[in-house]
């Protein structure tokens, strides 16, 4: 089987990338190991780049459709009930979206797919594990096994958009660089109105705390709680009912009575792949860099990833672009945006919320009142954490 690109992964990572390349005409297979996109609660932040980047595929106002529009968000402090808000409607002039969607990540997963097995020149393989990748200097001879065969596949170019434990990203044998939070993260779901008992709450919510920091966001159908764990707890005990129990005792004053969809147990990194390049074969999104999920950057920055090099494959494909010099733009861009914003912010939002026991966090709530207080701050401040600030940096430096 003979194509010019193979994507591998179809979360929305993947599925954007294979979307851009069939709708700008090149026959591109996306490979999922999964029979189906994987329903994965982890993301669920639309940011406002991200939103103009997918208007490009008529698919943002679907989104919205399903999703929450999400203009202001808090950093709130637990015990005072302070809240310290920000409204990205302040960036109405500078974008079309001045706001975040709240909206699980599979929604969009699973309308690319449908629309990419619906193009002449694209197909989409369920149930297809990469087991090994060889290049050469024509191109690439990926295997994959089916319930049925191993399958060999030959394309130009690879794209490795498989998650956090890349199969691409091990067979390039690239390091990934950083370190593991050394505590585990506890996600719960309820459909419990938490805005009844929490006065002023809007959908999303950095909650600070001496003892228990959090992350209170809402998506269409649920709540969902990001609570951190001490890594000796035992995962039985974390997702017992006496954890939730205790967890939404404290939050709301009941405990027993709320009802959970979901418990999941997270290990976090900061990791970055040494390289997203080798030769032939790239990787983007969570193959190649992971973030603690303080900002909702994980999934945005994989996309902007995304269609970074899809870009770059589109020129070469349409305009002769050439191939290493056009390659070698993509890594270098999404690399240095990746260290200096995604890394640096994620860690400085993780380090607001989890060190309420310290004097470092006094003097970063008193940081973050002198932004709130001073527009020309303030409209900064905004323009990083949307990510709009980060993605003109990596234009300019094109």
């Amino acid at each position: 089987m003979q194509t010019k690109v193979i994507v591998v992964g179809a979360g929305p990572v993947g599925t954007v990338a294979a979307y851009y390349l069939a709708q700008n005409g090149i026959d591109v297979v996306l490979l999922e190991a999964g029979s189906d996109c994987a329903q994965d609660l982890r993301a669920s932040t639309f940011h406002p780049p991200t939103l103009e980047m997918l208007d490009r595929f008529d698919i943002t106002k679907r989104l919205i459709e399903v999703g929450l529009q999400a203009p202001v968000y808090h950093f709130r402090e637990r015990q005072s009930g302070e809240v310290i808000d920000f409204d990205m409607s302040e960036l109405s002039d500078v974008t079309r979206y001045p706001f975040r969607v709240q909206c699980e990540q599979y929604h969009l997963s699973r309308m690319l797919a449908e629309g990419i097995a619906a193009m002449p020149n694209a197909d989409v393989l369920f149930d297809h594990h990469v087991v090994a990748i060889e290049q050469d200097s024509t191109g690439v001879d990926l295997y994959a096994e089916t319930p049925l065969a191993i399958k060999k596949l030959r394309a130009d170019f690879v794209i490795g958009a498989d998650g956090a434990n890349s199969i691409v990203r091990k067979w390039l044998g690239t390091e990934f660089d950083g370190f593991t939070y050394p505590e585990k993260f506890l996600c719960l779901t309820t459909e419990e109105p938490l805005q009844d008992h929490i006065k002023g709450l809007c959908y999303v919510n950095y909650v600070s705390d001496p003892l228990e920091w959090m992350v209170l966001l809402k998506v269409p159908s649920l709540w969902r709680i990001l609570v951190p764990a001490e890594h000796s707890e035992s995962d039985a005990a974390l997702l017992s009912d006496a954890k939730k129990n205790d967890v939404f005792e404290r939050l709301i004053g009941s405990g027993s009575t709320v009802r959970t969809e979901h418990r999941t147990i997270y290990r976090v990194h900061q990791r970055v792949a040494k390289q997203f390049l080798d030769r032939r074969v790239a990787i983007i999104g969570d193959a190649a860099h992971l973030n603690n999920p303080i900002g909702g950057f994980g999934m945005n920055s994989g996309i902007h990833d995304a269609f970074n090099l899809c870009h770059q494959l589109t020129g070469i494909f349409k305009s002769g672009w050439d191939a290493d010099k056009a390659l070698a733009q993509f890594e270098v861009q999404r690399r240095t945006t990746t260290h200096d914003f995604t890394q640096a912010q994620t860690i400085r939002n993780l380090e607001y919320l989890s060190d309420g026991r310290t004097k470092e966090h006094s003097k970063r709530k008193e940081e973050l009142l002198a932004i709130r207080a001073d527009p020309q701050q303030r409209r900064q401040f905004l323009l990083r954490q949307s990510m709009i600030e980060s993605l003109d940096k990596e234009r300019e430096a094109a």
